[in-house]
């Protein structure tokens, strides 16, 4: 079932953790209500260079504004948007996940304001359009095919376990909910992710759920946890992530547990970096954390694209 992993150790922890879980009787054996596995998104299930999917699907929302509006041409992250200063707007997670969250406010406020006032299916139509539509400006193929295909392996071996497995991630919720269920499996219901504000704006057909300019939860860091509760109300036994803002899930993992840190090293098929993952490789040395090399563990990357 994991056949685009290596047959390397961190395959091999994988499937050891999964086959000690399930075992009745086992001093590992975990209880399938129990069985929650949660995982970031950008980096971790697919590609977050140059920069995450989501601030290009912003960058085109903030260029139209900036269009539009003259005056917005000078002011972040408008200019970045305009401009296409990916350097500007990659920036902005590499100063976060080291402590900056100057940039990270600035750009927020924007994101905020271009999307005030749009209902929730407006909102969720447009990001679906620009998933199946979008190219990735390097690697030669669409955003929606860019999920890593080891990691949607792993998440059907998780399910054919009875693992329940969640997305927990920094980026929108709404903005992934269209299409997490086609390129993962993982149902509108089970994504986790930062939010806008919200309220209801009565009509006559019903209503409609709109955005406000105003941010509900930024669901990074010490947030992931917090949500993982407040959301599921259990604490997951496996978590995968990448960087360092993943870290507080990661520790969050109940024992027995299994952590994965997936480590960018594969300039060939995708990036090199370690920017933002610093803290987060330091600290799966010291608590032996399964580090999952793009290199070594993964003899394929990427799916075949869905229209190839």
């Amino acid at each position: 079932m994991l056949s685009s992993w290596q047959d390397t150790p961190a395959r091999q922890a994988i499937v050891d953790y999964v086959e000690q879980a399930v075992q009745e009787g086992g001093a590992q054996y975990v209880p399938p209500s129990e069985r929650i596995a949660v995982f970031d998104n950008d980096g971790t299930l697919w590609c977050e260079k140059p920069m995450p999917v989501e601030l290009a699907f912003i960058l085109q929302r903030l260029a139209e504004m900036a269009e539009r509006d003259p005056s917005l041409r000078s002011r972040q992250p408008w200019q970045a948007a305009r401009n296409k200063d990916y350097a500007w707007l990659g920036g902005v997670i590499t100063k976060h996940y080291h402590g900056d969250d100057s940039d990270v406010k600035v750009l927020l406020g924007g994101i905020l304001q271009s999307f005030a006032t749009m209902s929730v299916d407006t909102y969720a139509a447009l990001a679906e359009r620009f998933l199946r539509t979008a190219p990735h400006p390097t690697l030669g193929r669409q955003f929606r095919d860019c999920a890593y295909l080891p990691m949607v392996e792993l998440l059907r071996y998780l399910e054919a376990n009875g693992f329940t497995t969640y997305i927990v991630s920094g980026g929108d919720r709404d903005f992934m909910r269209p299409v997490t269920d086609e390129i993962y499996g993982i149902p509108a219901e089970r994504v986790i992710g930062s939010s806008a504000g919200l309220r209801y704006q009565d009509d006559d057909t019903g209503g409609s759920v709109v955005y406000q300019a105003e941010m509900d939860v930024f669901d990074d860091g010490p947030m992931k946890p917090v949500r993982i509760w407040s959301r599921i109300g259990r604490r997951p036994v496996v978590a995968g992530g990448n960087s360092n803002g993943d870290i507080p899930m990661l520790r969050y993992a109940g024992r027995p547990g299994l952590r994965l840190l997936v480590l960018h090293d594969d300039e060939e098929r995708e990036f090199s970096y370690t920017s933002g993952a610093e803290t987060s490789l330091e600290q799966a040395r010291a608590e032996d954390w399964t580090v999952v090399s793009m290199r070594n563990d993964w003899a394929t990357v990427f799916a075949p694209e869905a229209g190839g």
